[in-house]
């Protein structure tokens, strides 16, 4: 679980994503995240916010994206989970001769 400390970071970190992203208004997303053409800035905002959301879960940077992924997905779920098991359907009675 992030500390407070940690989600003001992660918070910091996305906003300079978002403020990278707004220094390229006439562009597109498709155009910002083209692997070949992204800009620098970008590049770099998103590694910060990558380092913050690592440092929130697990002391070193996860290896790869797709295991980031993976981890915060199985988070979400988790916390998405109900708190109860969902109610199954109502027990049969027995059918039987009424004594």
């Amino acid at each position: 679980m992030p500390t407070p400390r940690q989600t003001v970071g992660v918070e910091a970190a996305a906003q300079a994503v978002l403020g990278a992203r707004a220094a390229f208004p006439a562009e597109s997303l498709a155009t910002l995240y083209d692997p070949l053409t992204m800009p620098p800035a970008l590049v770099r905002a998103h590694a910060a916010l990558d380092r913050a959301v690592d440092a929130c879960y697990r002391p070193a940077a996860f290896p790869t994206e797709l295991s980031r992924l993976e981890f915060l997905f199985q988070a979400y779920r988790q916390l998405q989970a109900p708190l109860l098991p969902a109610a199954g359907p109502p027990a049969k009675r027995p059918r039987g001769r009424a004594a």
